[in-house]
């Protein structure tokens, strides 16, 4: 989807040299080996649409750490394949950031202040998921409170959660009026039916049939 990371303050070149030191040690290879920790791309088409999101990104600002397109799995040269891309420095303005690339392309904003970080999540068209990660709980509260998005993780690298809450983006992020499922899920495969009853006092009820409301005492 639209995996974006926002750097806050100072830790950003730390961040993205960890991300790198980790990106580069991340086998990939065909989905029946066991060591294989990511496979190819669906299609050659899809392989090269997220290919061009990595090869036009420095033309569109972008300071380019990793480029993944161009790579290839010896003996499986066929396959649909492409390495792992780290983005920094990118504006919200580049195509990487703006679109759901569905592949290995990782994009790092930055900003100096927690606000900055919140106002640029919030004025995404998408509101998914996002998440926190920080050792405050003063920040994560605040953070739960004021980020726009259907699903938000503190400390998790993806805020799904179990089957049984409800599941599901906000603004362009959800399609129809329920999320997947939990409650919501529970609501679309069933007729509500709400019933209304009375029950007067024995004691109190006139003779006969008595269809008026309750007296006031």
């Amino acid at each position: 989807a639209i995996s974006a990371v926002v750097a806050v303050g100072s830790v950003g070149d730390e961040l993205v040299a960890k991300i790198r030191e980790r990106a580069e040690k991340i086998k990939i290879g065909p989905g029946d080996d066991p060591a294989s920790e990511m496979g190819p791309l669906i299609t050659a088409v899809h392989r090269d649409k997220v290919a061009s999101y990595v090869k036009g990104a420095a033309d569109q600002g972008c300071e380019v750490v990793l480029d993944g397109t161009g790579y290839t799995v010896e003996g499986y040269e066929d396959g649909h394949w492409i390495g792992l891309s780290l983005l920094d420095r990118v504006p919200v303005t580049a195509d990487a950031y703006k679109d759901e690339i569905f592949g290995p392309v990782l994009c790092v904003l930055r900003v100096d202040t927690y606000e900055e970080g919140v106002a640029l999540i919030n004025a995404s068209p998408f509101g998914n998921g996002t998440a926190i990660f920080t050792r405050d709980g003063g920040a994560a509260r605040r953070f739960q409170l004021e980020i726009e998005a259907g699903m938000v993780g503190v400390n998790v690298p993806i805020p799904v959660p179990v089957g049984y809450h409800s599941f599901g983006g906000w603004k362009d992020s959800l399609f129809g009026d329920h999320h997947i499922y939990g409650n919501d899920g529970t609501h679309f495969y069933t007729r509500g039916k709400v019933v209304t009853t009375r029950w007067p006092d024995p004691s109190e009820a006139p003779a006969g049939v008595d269809l008026g409301f309750p007296r006031n005492h």
